[in-house]
């Protein structure tokens, strides 16, 4: 005997079924009062016909508002998707069926999603939620096409019952990711831009230093902001002007025209090098400060090439295409030319023949010795940690240790000041700021680039530098020695600047702390927290000059009489 048809009745709790078209005796009646559980149910299978009573008005309303839902859930820019138990998916809007290949519904999650790698921080989002009864978030990443999702995986329970289903809501967060990982590039790109040991610059000539770099330049600007016609010109002080390093693309006359920092009469290029602001060009046929640089360019973006605050030289990219640039394209440039700046600083391009052999030789001693004489400082500050209390007559040598390889760097500033050329200072800067000779100052961190240029610019002020790679030699070195100002870098490799934070306002009460972090990235709220506690000083990377020497100069503030905190003052 053949099984019964099931008829499936969507009827309100007042309505009957009494009015239907057949009884009992021919199918099988399985009557449902919402939309929502008649739609599992078609989904499910096993369900031949489908009754809604034309008079039954409130089901019809419940009917329409769903119908309502559904557009309205289309209509997000969000993936929307109800998945069961098995994490196979009953239902998914627009957008999510738009990610995946084929029809969604009654398949694997993931599957339809193409098996993306889950990239956390968890791990098996669908499995916590339903243990922990949470909303749980991981992110995702589709290999085909290149996408990033954020997860939010919700669980879906009847009042007091257990979950029956969840609901995954998915954003595609790809340009976030992508830009993200092109700031990353680029800060990496920074440190390869004039990356060579001593070893290397010891048999290379300047010529051959600056063919590196110029081939750097050429790679990264190249690789990482997919740019083919590139210019750069460095400025010549005493003359004012702009000397060409490399060109790409340039034609002949532009690479061998003559170029002053000068607002008027000298391009684009002369313009951004005497004000020393980035300039867009949106049509080279409109624009009067425009001069033909690469042939049929219709737009161009030119940058200044800062180092302390100085224009040091420019950076000019063209396009065939009008209004080719737009504001991210103007954010990496910005980003690399500043990377730029300090890879020519740290080559010495600029300054080879601007000082006195006798001040250029100090000066090459000081930023060779300084890194490694902070080397012996930190071990042998934190061999001595270990033997205080131990052995007294260790614990005086190493002491011995710690005051000769301070003696070194004094040394070295004594000898500047004598062999210094007549009319010249080995501290140029020290008479307009003479509260920074002699400071005591602490720098903590990972970028060896960080590091070489504190010692070359406090100690072109008169300050007395000593550097740390990360909290722990920090913290050894603040708990045995004193300072006047500490300088720490928000995302040290083994603390948070928070703890970091805490840990030397105990061990040098009397100095003062300067947070620092690069873009204004900071993920785990260390600066909000430690404003809470008293910090006054946050410099954002790349600081300017003037931005550092207030936070080491500003003036403490006054205490209190009900003994709160001053109000902040806090220098960005």
């Amino acid at each position: 005997m053949s099984q019964k048809p099931r008829i499936l009745v969507l009827s309100s709790p007042a309505s009957s079924a009494d009015g239907l078209p057949f009884g009992p005796p021919d199918c099988e009646v399985v009557r449902v009062a919402s939309p929502g559980e008649g739609q599992a149910l078609l989904r499910s299978g096993g369900i031949d016909g489908l009754y809604i009573d034309a008079h039954d008005t409130v089901m019809w309303e419940r009917i329409c508002q769903l119908f309502q839902s559904d557009r309205l859930l289309d209509s997000l820019g969000e993936g929307v998707s109800l998945v069961d138990l098995q994490l196979h998916i009953g239902w998914a809007n627009r957008t999510f069926q738009n990610w995946c290949t084929g029809p969604v519904v009654g398949r694997s999650f993931y599957e339809a999603l193409g098996s993306p790698q889950i990239l956390g921080p968890d791990y098996s989002p669908f499995h916590t939620a339903l243990a922990e009864g949470r909303t749980v978030t991981t992110r995702l990443h589709c290999s085909e096409p290149n996408r990033y999702l954020d997860l939010l995986v919700t669980p879906v329970a009847p009042p007091g019952g257990k979950p029956t289903h969840l609901i995954g809501l998915t954003r595609d967060v790809t340009p976030l990711v992508q830009q993200q990982q092109k700031l990353d590039a680029l800060h990496q790109a920074g440190l390869e831009l004039a990356a060579l040991d001593s070893d290397q610059l010891a048999h290379m000539c300047v010529e051959e230093r600056i063919e590196l770099l110029k081939a750097n330049i050429r790679r990264f600007t190249h690789d990482l902001l997919h740019y083919d016609l590139v210019e750069v010109r460095l400025l010549d002080r005493q003359t004012n002007k702009l000397e060409p390093l490399l060109d790409e693309g340039m034609t002949t006359e532009a690479a061998g025209r003559e170029l002053y920092a000068r607002a008027d009469g000298n391009g684009v290029t002369g313009f951004v090098a005497a004000t020393g602001k980035s300039y867009v060009c949106t049509d080279t046929s409109t624009d009067p400060l425009y001069i033909e640089g690469a042939a049929g360019a219709r737009s161009s973006l030119t940058l200044p090439l800062l180092y302390q605050d100085a224009v040091i030289g420019t950076f000019n990219v063209e396009s065939p295409r009008v209004n080719a640039f737009g504001d991210d394209d103007l954010q990496f440039a910005e980003i690399f030319s500043r990377e730029i700046a300090n890879a020519l600083h740290t080559l010495e391009l600029l300054t080879a023949e601007k000082r006195s052999t006798a001040s250029q030789s100090i000066e090459a001693i000081r930023r060779e010795v300084a890194l490694p004489v902070d080397d012996i400082l930190a071990a042998a500050t934190a061999v001595l940690d270990r033997y205080i209390g131990h052995d007294p007559e260790m614990g005086e040598k190493l002491r011995h240790i710690l005051a000769g390889a301070r003696a070194i760097k004094q040394s070295i500033q004594r000898v500047g000041e004598t062999l210094a050329p007549a009319g010249a200072s080995a501290c140029p800067d020290g008479a307009a700021h003479p509260k920074l000779k002699g400071l005591r100052v602490l720098v903590a961190d990972s970028d060896e680039r960080v590091r070489r240029s504190a010692h070359g610019l406090l100690g072109s002020f008169g300050c007395i530098v000593e550097t740390a790679r990360d909290g722990r030699e920090a913290q050894t070195m603040a708990r045995l020695g004193s300072y006047d100002a500490i300088l720490v870098d928000i995302r040290l490799p083994d603390m948070t600047g928070h703890e970091a934070y805490g840990k030397f306002r105990q061990s040098q009460p009397k100095a003062r702390i300067i947070l620092m972090t690069a873009f204004g990235y900071d993920p785990s709220h260390a600066i909000v927290k430690c404003r809470q506690e008293g910090l006054r000083f946050v410099l954002y990377k790349p600081f300017r000059v003037d931005q550092l020497l207030d936070a080491l100069e500003s003036p403490d503030l006054p205490a209190t009489t009900n003994n709160t905190p001053a109000p902040e003052s806090v220098k960005t």
